[in-house]
C-alpha cells in the first residue's frame, strides 16, 4: 500500500473556540496517539488532508505524518464530522508499527455479473459490505473483491470463501454470509397482494362508516 506524506503542526490552542477558528481558516484540529507515546494535539491543512483521504485506500491510507519535522507512520483512527454539513471537525491519528498487525475495516466489493442468476429471475444480495481483519499496515488491501460472475441461483459466498491477502486474518465467523442468491419477488403477485390489501382496507373503511352512521342514528334516536 502506498504511503502519503502529510504535514502537521503542534502548539494549537485547545478548546471549542480555538478549534472553530482553525476550521474557519481551512484547518482541521486533531490528535496523534499510539505506540505508548503521549497524545499530541496537532493541526493539519484541510485541502492536503482531503487529498490524503481521496486515494483508493480511503480511511485505511498509510500516512507519513510529518509533525514539525518528526515523521511517524499513522492511520486515521476516527473522523468526527458535522452531523448536518458533513465537514470534518476533528481527526484522530493512530501511530502504527510496520511490523505489528492492526485491526481495520476493509470494504467488500462485488465484481462481474451473475448472468445465470439473472436468467433464472433471481437476485444477488450483498449482506456484508465490510470485513474486519487484522494485518500489518503494508498488507492491508484497499478492498476485498468478490467475483459473482460464476454464481448460480441458490449459491452463496461466505467469509470463508473470501480471498484475503497473505498474512491477513479475521475473527469473523467463517460461515457468516457475504452474498446470497434468491428468487426475485414476482411483481404481479406483489401487485395482487397490494390490491387485496387495499380491498381489505376499503372493507374496513365501510365498516367504520356503517358503524359511524349507526352511531349517528342512535344519537338521533
Amino acid at each position: 500500500m502506498a504511503e502519503i506524506t502529510l504535514k502537521a503542526s503542534t502548539g494549537r490552542e485547545l478548546g471549542s473556540g480555538p478549534s472553530k477558528r482553525l476550521r474557519a481558516d481551512g484547518k482541521v484540529p486533531g490528535v496523534v496517539y499510539g505506540l505508548g507515546a503521549d497524545p499530541v494535539p496537532v493541526t493539519v491543512e484541510w485541502r492536503p488532508f482531503r487529498e490524503t483521504l481521496s486515494t483508493d485506500a480511503g480511511l485505511n491510507v498509510l500516512i507519513d505524518l510529518d509533525i514539525d519535522g518528526d515523521v511517524s507512520l499513522c492511520m486515521v483512527k476516527e473522523l468526527q464530522r458535522h452531523p448536518i454539513r458533513g465537514n470534518v471537525l476533528h481527526v484522530d491519528f493512530l501511530r502504527v508499527s510496520r511490523d505489528a498487525a492492526i485491526t481495520v475495516e476493509v470494504p467488500i466489493v462485488l465484481d462481474g455479473e451473475a448472468r445465470e442468476v439473472e436468467m433464472a429471475d433471481g437476485t444477488v444480495d450483498q449482506l456484508m459490505h465490510a470485513l474486519t481483519l487484522s494485518a500489518k499496515p503494508a498488507d492491508i488491501p484497499n478492498e476485498i473483491v468478490v467475483d459473482i460472475s460464476g454464481l448460480s441461483l441458490g449459491d452463496h459466498v461466505a467469509v470463508a470463501d473470501l480471498a484475503l491477502p497473505a498474512g491477513a486474518t479475521t475473527d469473523v465467523d467463517p460461515e457468516e454470509l457475504v452474498v446470497t442468491t434468491t428468487h426475485a419477488v414476482g411483481g404481479e403477485a406483489g401487485e395482487g397482494e397490494a390490491e387485496g390489501g387495499e380491498g381489505e382496507s376499503a372493507g374496513e373503511g365501510e365498516s367504520a362508516g356503517e358503524a359511524e352512521a349507526a352511531g349517528e342514528g342512535d344519537a338521533e334516536g
